[in-house]
């Protein structure tokens, strides 16, 4: 079959996609590759300059709402809380639905006639390495696929499947909350922990958002859930016949004091070996693999093959460079402070560099790793904010204010301090100085090889 869908597809349809990012743009391209009318806007003007001289048809919706098929609204956009986007309020005045680009993709495969899988991987934590290590492993099994979505390429970028190929989407709380026919085959969601309330209003809000990954499943679906924190074992508890993952207690497949994967017939995966997932959070993102690589029918022997060869994800305790014995860990990533949490949980005794866009609750959940930190350097808007938590728990720190000053001081104090670890683990978003984590940790990665090789 082709890699591409039929050109007329979507013919006779008019889309309007605001917010032309990455996926606003890939949206964009491959709707017009399928027949469609699009429309597009950003707030920004340079960005509307951009995709105009691009040639796409740039214009404000809102005089054309009537006419629209459907809005697809940037995920980072909102559309109810904390205050609508006026294209949005536009649009569901109209009653026009207001959708994510991965469920066009979904009517797309459908339209066409595929029975491509999809697998859907969805929680606060551990969304981009479980889809990368799924990804993985349908590789080694030779499975057709693509991957992306919500990190990595947008979902409308990626390639037509044939009937056997698998669609892994890393899917946000904020693409979740906008499906409305998107039926996952397999789907996981690994944890919960406070993100994103602005747009959820609480946690029951963003709950039921990431509960979405399991809509419309029907018996032949597979869901698979984490229970190792309350409201996901709430969760777990009201789906029938979900599958339970765990990395503090026996279930479905589990994690046990030695490090080794087990279900009710034993040890299933050693992960001790499995070098590119270190620390009690990848074993809960390694179990989910397990489980959602089995459901779509891959051999236990060709999983476990696939652990063990994953080379695991820039900006995911990425180890940079080591020198004069110290190891510079790039985890960028991490921004909140539950997946620094992750992190810290690793090492020993760290410098330890944190700060940006604080998210609701800020640091103060981490002090129970604050003796592990041997000194923090702080960076970016909330500094003074993580200085006050750091303060009140007696942690040596200092503001530095930028990542390169961060870098410049963090040798001297690991040598000082006998720490063998530099870890950039901020616990935040990085907006206020980066366009996003992956620049932040391409930053970093870039001053530290700039020192090593000074």
């Amino acid at each position: 079959m082709s890699n591409a869908f039929s050109p007329t597809l979507f013919s006779g349809r008019l889309y309007a996609v605001v917010g032309l990012g990455r996926a606003g743009i890939a949206a964009m391209r491959a709707l017009e590759s399928m027949g469609a009318r699009v429309i597009g806007w950003d707030d920004a003007p340079f960005v509307r300059e951009q995709a105009a001289a691009e040639g796409f048809a740039i214009a404000d919706p809102t005089a054309d709402i009537g006419d629209i098929t459907a809005l697809i609204l940037s995920p980072g956009i909102a559309h109810r809380l904390p205050v609508p986007h006026r294209i949005a309020a536009a649009a569901m005045a109209a009653g026009k639905p207001i959708l994510t680009d991965a469920e066009i993709l979904f009517e797309a495969v459908r339209k066409s006639g595929f029975r491509t899988r999809f697998a859907g991987i969805t929680g606060t934590n551990g969304k981009s390495t479980t889809t990368a290590l799924l990804a993985h492993i349908l590789e080694q099994a030779k499975i057709p696929h693509a991957a992306g979505a919500n990190l990595g390429p947008a979902a409308l970028s990626l390639p037509a499947l044939p009937d056997n190929g698998v669609y892994v989407l890393e899917m946000s709380s904020y693409m979740l909350e906008r499906l409305q026919t998107l039926r996952f085959d397999v789907a996981v969601m690994l944890n919960l922990s406070p993100d994103h309330l602005d747009r959820h209003g609480d946690m029951q809000g963003y709950a039921g958002a990431k509960r979405n990954v399991f809509a419309r499943q029907t018996a032949h679906d597979t869901a698979i859930l984490g229970t190792d924190d309350p409201l996901s074992e709430e969760m777990a508890q009201s789906i029938a016949g979900a599958l339970r993952i765990s990395v503090t207690k026996p279930a479905d497949i589990w994690c046990d004091e030695d490090f080794c994967l087990r279900d009710s017939s034993g040890v299933i995966a050693d992960l001790r070996t499995a070098h590119a997932l270190p620390g009690r959070h990848n074993a809960q993102n390694a179990a989910a693999a397990f489980a959602l690589a089995r459901a779509l029918g891959i051999a236990d022997e060709v999983i476990r093959s696939a652990l063990q060869s994953f080379g695991g994800l820039a900006h995911r305790q990425e180890l940079i460079a080591e020198i004069d014995g110290v190891r510079y860990i790039n985890d960028s990533k991490a921004t909140n402070a539950d997946a620094t949490s992750r992190a810290l949980n690793c090492y020993d005794r760290v410098v330890w560099i944190a700060g940006g866009i604080g998210k609701t609750g800020g640091i103060e959940d981490l002090c129970k790793f604050f003796p592990r930190v041997a000194h923090a350097l702080l960076i970016g808007r909330d500094a003074a904010r993580f200085s006050e938590t750091m303060r009140s728990h007696d942690l040596p720190h200092e503001i530095v204010d930028t990542l390169e000053q961060a870098v410049a001081r963090a040798p001297a104090l690991a040598r000082d301090l006998g720490a063998k670890i530099v870890l950039l683990s901020p616990a935040a978003a990085s907006f206020d100085q980066f366009s996003g984590f992956e620049e932040r940790g391409q930053h970093f990665r870039e001053l530290v090889e700039a020192m090593k090789h000074a």
